[in-house]
C-alpha cells in the first residue's frame, strides 16, 4: 500500500547509487502515478529525449537540469523534495546556471573534508599545487601561491597564442573592459562567454557534490571561489578552443552573434566531452584521502 498520493514515505536510493544528471528541455515536468513524467515537445538534436511522453526514474538520478522552454508542476516539486533529487534551472545545454538546488546529496563528507583542508594552510597549499599540476601537466616544486600564479599566468599567455595560431585567428592578448565588454575584440568577447559557460558547468558540479562554493584553494575572495577553481581546470581543454573557434566562425560570418555561437559551441562540447561528470570526478579526486 502506497503512503500518500505521491508515493512511499521512505526507501530513498543513496546518491552514490544513482546515475547522476538528466537534462530536460522544451517540455512539462509533472507528477503522475507516484513518479515524474515529462511531456517532451518539439525536440532539438541536443535534447536527451525525442518528442513524446516519458516516465522519469525519479530516484535513479541525483539532479535534473531543466532547460529552456520547460515548466514544472507543484506536485513534481514535492515529489523531487521527497526523493531528495535536486532540480536546477539551466540555460541551453547547461551553459548557464540560473538557480541553485534547494536540496543537496545525502552525505556531507566531501564538504567537511573540504573545510578541514581549506582551514589548514599547508594542506590548502597542497590542494592548490595539485590543481596546478593537473593544469600544467607537471608538479612544480614551488609552494608559494603567488609564484605558482605567476607561472600559470605565463603558461596561459603561451596557451592563448598557441590555440590562436592553431585555429587561425589573430590574437593581441587578453584585454577587455568589464564595464563595456562588447568593446573588446571578438576573441576576447568569445572568451568571456565561454568562461561563463564553463563556470556554469563547474557550478553544477559543485552543487552535485555538495561542496562549498566559497572555499576555493587558488581563488580566494569571490563568493564562487571553488567554482572558479574547478572551471579553470578546463580552460585549456574547453574554454579557449571553443572561444577561438567561435571567434573565427563570426569573423567569417559577421552577421552572426558571437555570444550565441560561443554558447552553442560550448553546449555541444559540454555534452560530447561529458564535462560535468568529469568535473564531479575531479572534485572527488581532489579531496581524496591521500591528501589528508
Amino acid at each position: 500500500m502506497l503512503k500518500g498520493r505521491l508515493g512511499l514515505d521512505s526507501a530513498k536510493v543513496p546518491h552514490a547509487d544513482r546515475a547522476g544528471l538528466l537534462y530536460l528541455a522544451r517540455g512539462a515536468l509533472t507528477a503522475r502515478d507516484g513518479t515524474l513524467a515529462f511531456r517532451q515537445g518539439e525536440a532539438t538534436e541536443a535534447d536527451a529525449l525525442g518528442e513524446g511522453d516519458y516516465a522519469i526514474p525519479l530516484q535513479g538520478v541525483s539532479m535534473i537540469l531543466l532547460g529552456p522552454g520547460s515548466t514544472v508542476s507543484h506536485d513534481a516539486l514535492r515529489l523531487l523534495a521527497h526523493a531528495r533529487t535536486a532540480l536546477v534551472a539551466v540555460g541551453e545545454d547547461g551553459v548557464r546556471l540560473y538557480t541553485a538546488p534547494p536540496l543537496i546529496p545525502d552525505r556531507s563528507g566531501l564538504a567537511r573534508l573540504q573545510a578541514r583542508l581549506w582551514a589548514d594552510d599547508d594542506l590548502r597549499t597542497m590542494l592548490a599545487r595539485r590543481m596546478y599540476a593537473w593544469r600544467l601537466g607537471e608538479v612544480l616544486p614551488h609552494r608559494d601561491l603567488d609564484v605558482l600564479r605567476g607561472i600559470e599566468g605565463a603558461r596561459m599567455k603561451e596557451s592563448y597564442a598557441l590555440h590562436a595560431r592553431r585555429i587561425g585567428i589573430q590574437w593581441r592578448g587578453r584585454c577587455y573592459d568589464r564595464s563595456n565588454p562588447t568593446a573588446a575584440d571578438l576573441p576576447n568577447q568569445a572568451l568571456n562567454h565561454a568562461a561563463s559557460a564553463t563556470e556554469a558547468a563547474a557550478a553544477i558540479a559543485v552543487c552535485a557534490t555538495a561542496t562549498i562554493p566559497q572555499l576555493g584553494f587558488i581563488h580566494e575572495d569571490p563568493g564562487q571561489a571553488f567554482v572558479l577553481d574547478i572551471a579553470d581546470l578546463y580552460r585549456d581543454k574547453l574554454t579557449i578552443p571553443c572561444a577561438f573557434k567561435a571567434a573565427r566562425h563570426v569573423q567569417e560570418r559577421p552577421s552572426e552573434n558571437i555570444e550565441r555561437i560561443t554558447r552553442r559551441l560550448m553546449g555541444r562540447e559540454l555534452a560530447r566531452q561529458q564535462i560535468i561528470p568529469a568535473m564531479i570526478e575531479r572534485i572527488k579526486a581532489l579531496f581524496a584521502e591521500d591528501v589528508a
